[in-house]
């Protein structure tokens, strides 16, 4: 396991360096006194960093830097991120500040840049200084995006020569408002390992980012200044300031990489320092004079636009109720409970022009520390409050109302008195500045308060969508369904607030001619390009289709447009619309050809596929692990009828097994085929499986590798087990699963799909083709404005459009834990891979012979023996060959595990694991925590009181580790581990008793939730066969309880080469 660290060198670049859990946690003694600079001991090498960071390495320059580390008893301590796979004496001694030596691959600003953009994408886990640099190059990008910057002429670091001198033209964050508070939390936050490479190397030229980030405080503390770090290296607003810096200036460089400049066409300074600006360096030769003369030009530009310690307020205030004419008064007249009467007379007689806008200043860092232009004014002392912030508070204000009215000229009015308070505004006015220049000022950097109406949509003309399927309503459509290309009817209701209103009212209200209107109490917002739009939409109606329909809920809303508040449809449409189509559906029982029974929300599931299904559009089945997916699934198979055609199934190879014995189990009608395997059909095999199957079942890499023949099947459904295999759109498998033809798609997935919406994207351009649009509109306009921005508008918009087409029901939910038992118990069938089938061969082959010619103790003793080494293999060929070898990739059980976890650890749970082989449970925690990159407990026999205990109090606590690796013995008894409802026994000790002790170490008194327990059996091996017995024969599994595997060695040698026989179905590849 590496752990990937980023180092910001000042006046460099990024420094990335690694930890190994596998070296030695301290270095070699050596006698005498410690040099000043030690060998970092566990470091990565530059082999293994490159090896790490794959292409990102290329760019890199290889060297080595000193930094100033934690350390205890002579050692650096591990990061927080450090899982080490073997256990580590503790240290002892205080912590103290020491110097390590490190190999680095160094980053110039371009190319850190895009080492940052994606260090998720590398082989190693990063550590939190990484993380923290990643997302201060995230925000040098946005404010890129969003025009924040500003261009800048600099002294280069070397002396000029004779008449002409070196400059540097480079670009530099504009740090106001929001974006100067969140640089300041970027600083107070920066990890002290981004800052560990000791002193300033050369600092950067002064800018806005070093002028907000020097004026950070800490909570309670002083001004963080530079040079101030600790250990004296530089200070947090050193680096975080000199980062910022260099990473806008590569991210600005990269946005206008071949674009020109005006000014380039020019033979002068000008033209050198544009075409500078957009080159791939940024200096260029200008004689002293003209540059003087351009820094000159530019500092007054740049004075005003960075944000200072005070800044002018402006508050928004409404006209008081009883003073009001109101524009309009609606009320309902008798008799008619929804329309509206619209009355034009004026229920006050006072000025209408009445609005507000209140001046102040107020602290750049503290919002809540406001004071009004009147007591500055007029009551000195109330400003005292800035007096660590600025000197002459009235002056401020002053100028900073004059740099205002430059970007908003209609406070020049307010201006023209020296005491200016407020500006009177009449409701054109205010709604201007409620459009226009709030808006402008907020960006630049100004306090802005607005009326909280103003944020919620209520508060505006929306449109509302009323739709008619072409079917009667309450019918079921046909086979094909309705499809997201069927024609709908469609008409337009158009609603202020929430009252809806007809085209005489609009008329009406746009005779007004106000923008801004007291309804029933409440301001809104009546826009007259949105008005005119209303009466556009009001005359049209027409048809459009049911994928027209659905992505108008997505419609952006511009100044133009009318944001669409609602869309409503009769029939199954509606229901669909409606999100609640799952509720609203009679439950459907199982099919005839169903063997077994479905819980009440199960069929409730199934009615809910069927439904999607008649309508010809996709769906999401998201349910939560352990809700029975499967099941609903294969009840939905069994229900097709005959013509209906094949379905495929695309599954990891893991799970193609299970997908077998699941529908032998409960559809044994079902003609189920495995397309899979180096002797899977092709040709006219191939077409003659098809045509012999309900049910094929394929593999995401053969879905990939065999493409064009399965595209050329015209498949009635393609399912998709385990979606999140595909949210990568780009990937092979992803296209060639979304080019599969099919009359109905269902992806399955256990993990929630709203976590990251470039999954939610992939999904569901899987399930129903088109729906979100192209992934980079979707990007751009719904991925970043809900993900950087926090948008609830757009999220709400989102979830409108997706909602009807993906169900997830929790184990919480009311309506679904009353339907499960209070422990569900469950075996997982996992398949050999062909490493793990050759070596049980191996065994059998070898113990047999030896068994054959044995008897008495030394027999029974073999016996015993081939079943360790049988169950030993089956866990991890690593288990068996005890050679300390590589985990991954080798191990079905070991590869279903891995799903299991991802999903427990997506829902935010805890999980126990059990193993009765203290080795194996050593091997689990050291992969388990290397591939998860979390700490993973793990309790064995050797483990004293004292540590115990702490890992039972640190796995109970809310932010302990999530998973719990214990061998049975040790930790089967006496423990309390409620915080876990997921228990795994990955091998069995075929001792009911003993797995139960184990079990209930979650199941107990204080477990507030249901308890899922899954047992690990290898399909085909004599871990399947003993099962079977057991469960079989109840009074052998008596006879288990007391002697686990004993019983085992009085079988016949004929019957022991039964059990140990390897059966076909073992493997799954």
């Amino acid at each position: 396991m590496l752990v990937v660290h980023g180092v910001w060198l000042v006046g460099v670049g990024l420094a990335l360096w690694a930890e190994e859990s596998t070296a030695p946690a301290r270095p070699p003694r050596r006698a005498g006194r410690p040099p000043r600079e030690r060998p970092h001991p566990f470091a990565a090498d530059h082999a293994a960093l490159t090896d790490a960071l794959g292409p990102a390495a290329t760019s890199a320059s290889r060297d080595s830097v000193a930094l100033t580390l934690p350390t205890r008893g002579g050692a650096p301590l591990d990061s927080p991120e450090l899982v080490r796979t073997a256990a580590v004496d503790p240290a002892r001694g205080a912590v103290t500040l020491a110097r390590w030596r490190v190999p680095i691959l160094a980053y110039a600003p371009p190319d850190a840049l895009a080492v940052l953009r994606r260090v998720d994408g590398y082989a190693a886990v990063p550590g939190a200084g990484l993380r923290h640099l990643a997302e201060l190059a995230a925000f040098a990008t946005d404010l890129v995006a969003r025009g924040r910057v500003l261009p800048v002429v600099a002294d280069d670091d070397r002396p000029g020569r004779g008449l002409t001198s070196t400059a540097v033209a480079c670009w530099h964050p504009l740090l106001t408002g929001v974006d100067a508070g969140w640089a300041r939390a970027l600083t107070l936050a920066l990890p002290p390992s981004a800052r560990a490479a000791g002193p300033v190397v050369a600092a950067r030229r002064t800018s806005p980012a070093r002028r907000v980030t020097e004026g950070t405080r800490s909570a309670g503390g002083p001004s963080i200044r530079p040079g101030q770090g600790a250990d004296g290296g530089p200070g947090p607003a050193d680096v975080v300031a000199d980062a910022l810096d260099a990473l806008t200036d590569a991210a600005a460089r990269t946005a206008l990489d071949g674009l020109r400049l005006p000014g380039t066409g020019r033979r002068d300074s000008v033209a050198a320092w544009s075409t500078a600006l957009t080159g791939p360096r940024g200096g260029f030769t200008v004689d002293p004079a003209d540059r003087a003369a351009l820094r000159a030009g530019l500092e007054a530009w740049q004075r005003d636009a960075v944000g200072n310690p005070v800044r002018a307020s402006f508050r928004l205030t409404e006209p008081p109720a009883p003073d009001l004419t109101l524009a309009l008064d609606v009320e309902l007249l008798p008799g008619d409970a929804h329309a509206p009467d619209i009355r034009t007379e004026p229920d006050g007689t006072v000025d209408p022009g009445t609005w507000r806008l209140e001046f102040g200043l107020q602290a750049a860092d503290e919002p809540g520390l406001l004071v009004g232009a009147g007591p500055i004014w007029h009551d000195p002392e109330s400003a005292r409050v800035f007096a660590d912030r600025v000197d002459a508070p009235q002056e401020t204000l002053l100028a900073e109302l004059g740099r205002a009215s430059r970007l908003w000229p209609e406070l020049d009015g307010a201006l023209r008195t020296a005491t200016p308070e407020a500006l009177e505004l009449d409701a054109e006015g205010a709604h201007r500045f409620l459009r226009e220049g709030a808006p402008v000022l907020h960006a630049a950097g100004f306090g802005v308060l607005l009326p909280g109406w103003w944020h919620r949509p209520a508060a505006r003309l929306g449109a509302r969508l009323q739709a008619r399927s072409r079917t009667a309503p309450g019918t079921v459509a046909t086979a094909g369904g309705v499809g997201l290309d069927a024609l709908v009817d469609y008409r337009w209701e158009l609603a202020l607030g929430d009252q809806p209103l007809t085209a005489e009212e609009l008329v009406a209200l746009a005779e007004r001619k106000s923008p801004l209107v007291r309804l029933r109490g409440q301001w809104v917002e009546l826009d007259p390009k949105r008005l005119a739009t209303g009466l556009r939409l009001l005359r049209t109606s027409g048809e459009l289709t049911v994928a027209d329909l659905l992505r108008l809920g997505l419609a952006d809303g511009d100044d133009a447009a009318l944001p669409v508040l609602e869309i409503n449809a009769d029939g199954a449409l509606g229901d669909l619309l409606s999100g609640q189509a799952e509720r609203r559906l009679t439950p459907l029982d199982p099919p005839p050809g169903f063997i077994g029974e479905l819980r009440p929300y199960q069929r409730r599931g199934l009615a809910w596929l069927a439904f999607l299904q008649s309508l010809g559009l996709g769906a999401v089945l998201a349910d939560d692990m352990g809700l029975g997916k499967t099941v609903q699934l294969l009840a939905l198979l069994a229900a097709d009828p005959p013509e209906a055609g094949p379905t495929l199934l695309v599954c990891p190879m893991s799970l193609v097994g299970n997908w077998q014995r699941e529908a032998a189990r409960f559809t044994p009608k079902l003609r189920v085929h495995v397309h899979h395997g180096a002797d899977r059909a092709r040709g006219e095999r191939f077409a003659e499986a098809v045509n012999d199957t309900d049910l094929m079942v394929t593999t995401y890499a053969v879905a990939a590798r065999d493409a064009v023949a399965l595209a050329g099947v015209d498949w009635h459904r393609v399912v998709v087990d385990e979606a999140q295999a595909i949210k990568n759109a780009a990937t092979r498998q992803a296209e060639a699963v979304r080019a599969l033809p099919a009359r109905h798609r269902i992806a399955v997935t256990g993990t929630p799909v709203e976590n990251r919406l470039a999954d939610l994207w992939s999904i569901m351009q899987f399930a129903n083709p088109g729906l979100l649009g192209p992934a980079a509109t979707f990007r751009r306009r719904y991925a970043e404005p809900i993900e950087r921005h926090g948008d609830e508008e757009t999220a709400g918009r989102l979830r409108r459009v997706t909602g009807p087409f993906v169900l997830r029901r929790l184990k919480t939910d009311p309506s679904i834990i009353s339907d499960l038992p209070e422990k569900l118990e469950m075996e997982v069938l996992c398949n050999l891979t062909a490493e793990q089938a050759a070596l049980y061969q191996a065994v059998v082959d070898d113990m047999l012979a030896k068994i054959e010619s044995s008897d008495g103790i030394e027999r029974r003793g073999l016996v015993l023996a081939t079943m360790t080494k049988l169950k030993q293999v089956c866990n991890h060929p690593a288990h068996l060959l005890r050679d300390g070898s590589a985990l991954p990739g080798r191990s079905g059980k070991l590869a279903r595990l891995e799903e299991i976890l991802d999903e427990v650890l997506a829902a935010g749970e805890k999980a126990l694991l059990f193993s009765q082989y203290a080795e194996f449970g050593g091997m689990l925690r050291g992969h388990l925590s290397a591939r998860f990159g979390r700490e993973v407990l793990f309790l064995h026999g050797g483990v004293g009181k004292a540590d115990r205990d702490e890992m039972v109090t640190g796995f109970q606590s809310p932010d302990g580790p999530a998973l719990f690796v214990l061998s049975l013995k040790a930790g089967g008894t006496g423990l309390t581990l409620t915080a876990a409802n997921h228990v795994v026994h990955v091998d069995r000790w075929w001792n009911p008793a003993v797995e139960d002790q184990a079990t209930d170490r979650a199941f107990r008194i204080g477990q507030r939730r249901r308890v899922q327990v899954r047992k690990f059996v290898c399909a085909g091996t004599v871990e399947e066969k003993v099962a079977a017995m057991i469960t079989e024969k109840r009074g052998l599994a008596a006879r288990v309880v007391g002697s686990g595997e004993q019983w085992l060695t009085e079988l016949s040698t004929a019957d022991l080469r039964d059990l140990f026989t390897l059966a076909p179905q073992a493997v799954a590849e």
